[in-house]
């Protein structure tokens, strides 16, 4: 019987892979990037002298070995394990990133120019790159709990992207590549998941909610409730309308008198901002007009109504 399961999920995993993930249905991808990316900023801002800017450029999908392409000689890369999704995630800097993280950390003011050498990492800059990849996995964890608790363990740093191994070469991934600014230079930070590790989430990744706290300040509600209710609006009364060509309309003339199908029983739309709200009934108070609300208008009738006049 386990083996029968056990052949069923090879089986649905396989048709899963092969059909690849739809990332404009998976929302929560962004949320859980963006949330990461504002971690990381607000991680380095306690950290460096010069303000930096963390930005989310875009998530994509496509084969581990094409996207570790574009990165060979010119990136390091962390490889951490996923126990909780038996996998393997990547996280990597490029060679700007690496430069500009070397200069904010140790007080550069920017003045010099960049870096732009092809050379090997230093020792400083690999013991740099490790630290900040264990704060950037820390930001990825926290920003993944809002939909499921893992854990991410630094196994090893790569230099060379065809060492860099999280699974055959071949598989589909997502990728998300972060852009970072600061003293006026730059560089990217890319995160590449395999898509087999992501197949268990797509329900929850398919949500658009999230389970977090909105934080609500009783306070400010209230004042906001106050202050919309201060808030003027026309309200129209409409006893009746009629429709006119621009013909007839042209030929009316001072003195002639419109007939209306009205009359005193019949009720009176009050409308706000060209929104109907009620229907009334008129009567006479001291000598003035008045409207007695009868009723609440249905806009989803009202439409229906008016389409089928038509």
């Amino acid at each position: 019987m386990q083996n029968g399961s056990h052949s069923a999920n090879d089986i649905r995993d396989k048709l899963l892979d092969a059909a690849g993930l739809a990332l404009d249905r998976l929302p929560m991808l962004h949320v859980i990037f963006d949330r990461m990316s504002t971690t990381c900023a607000e991680y380095l801002r306690h950290k460096a002298a010069s303000p930096m800017y963390y930005s989310l450029s875009g998530i994509e999908s496509g084969r581990i070995t094409e996207i570790l392409e574009m990165y060979e000689a010119n990136a390091i890369a962390a490889i951490f394990h996923a126990p909780d999704w038996d996998s393997h995630i990547l996280i990597g800097f490029d060679r700007d990133y690496v430069y500009t993280m070397v200069e904010v950390l140790y007080g550069s003011d920017g003045s010099e120019p960049p870096i732009e050498e092809g050379r090997s990492f230093s020792s400083i800059e690999i013991k740099m790159a490790q630290s900040l990849f264990e704060q950037v996995a820390k930001a990825l964890q926290a920003s993944f709990s809002i939909i499921t608790d893992t854990r991410f363990k630094l196994e090893r740093l790569e230099t060379r992207m065809d060492f860099a191994v999280i699974g055959r070469r071949n598989n589909s991934a997502v990728a998300a590549k972060f852009l970072v600014q600061a003293l006026n230079r730059g560089g990217e930070m890319f995160v590449i998941i395999p898509q087999s590790a992501l197949n268990p989430l797509r329900k929850a990744l398919s949500s658009a909610t999230t389970t977090e706290s909105t934080g609500r300040d009783p306070r400010w509600a209230n004042q906001i409730k106050k202050e919309i209710k201060k808030t003027s609006i026309t309200l129209t009364a409409i006893l009746e309308e009629r429709s006119l060509t621009l013909g007839e309309l042209a030929d009316l003339k001072i003195g002639q008198v419109i007939e209306l199908q009205a009359t005193p029983r019949s009720r009176v739309k009050l409308e706000g901002n060209q929104q109907g709200l009620f229907w009334c009934n008129i009567g006479q108070s001291d000598g003035s007009y008045v409207l007695k609300v009868d009723d609440f208008i249905d806009q989803k009738e009202e439409y229906l109504d008016d389409i089928l006049s038509r």
